[in-house]
């Protein structure tokens, strides 16, 4: 072999190990690339998990709550009962009042006292009636609107955890893809 191609051989056996370096440099860069993709795909993992079990907790609670205002619905229908049984009570304590009013033309001075004392019991009975009426208004009025917000959060929460759930298996497919 003559110097000339012997130099010809170093110079390129010189390139192709700087080509060889630049390439493992280049292959150890790549490697960390992937090594920081596994890590941030794990990361994701683990954050999806939370969100799921967030999502779970979430779920467990309005469950609870929609129990509680089913018991609370039943109460309300007991209530509606209990005052149904009191309109009949205040029919009929009307017409007693009706039946006095005639014996009050025909009777004593007593009846009269007698009528009077029970037109105000009578009285005191729509009174509580009406009470009894403007509490369940308001407590159906108010469970209403606290049902209302439940379910406005509810999907509200549902529908960003589905985006959330969405970008994150985007980028997991990404990663994946790309491994």
């Amino acid at each position: 072999m003559s110097k000339q191609s012997f130099r010809d051989l170093k110079n390129e056996i010189e390139l192709k190990s700087g080509e060889i370096d630049e390439l493992s440099m280049e292959l150890e860069s790549k490697n960390e690339e992937i090594n920081k993709l596994k890590l941030y795909s794990t990361k994701l993992k683990y954050e999806k998990k939370n969100l799921e079990d967030k999502l779970d907790t979430k779920i467990d609670y309005d469950k609870a709550r929609i129990k509680e205002l089913d018991d609370l619905q039943e109460k309300i229908i007991e209530k509606e009962s209990i005052i149904e049984d009191k309109q009949d009570q205040v029919k009929y304590l009307r017409s007693l009042i009706d039946d006095y009013k005639s014996q009050i033309k025909s009777n004593s001075e007593e009846l009269e006292i007698q009528l009077r004392k029970i037109s105000k019991q009578y009285e005191e009975l729509l009174n509580q009636k009406d009470l009894i009426i403007q509490k369940q208004d308001d407590m159906i009025t108010n469970l209403t609107k606290a049902n209302e917000e439940i379910v406005k959060s509810n999907k509200t929460n549902i529908i960003s955890l589905k985006l959330q759930n969405e970008k994150y298996q985007e980028i997991i497919d990404k990663f994946t893809k790309t491994n």
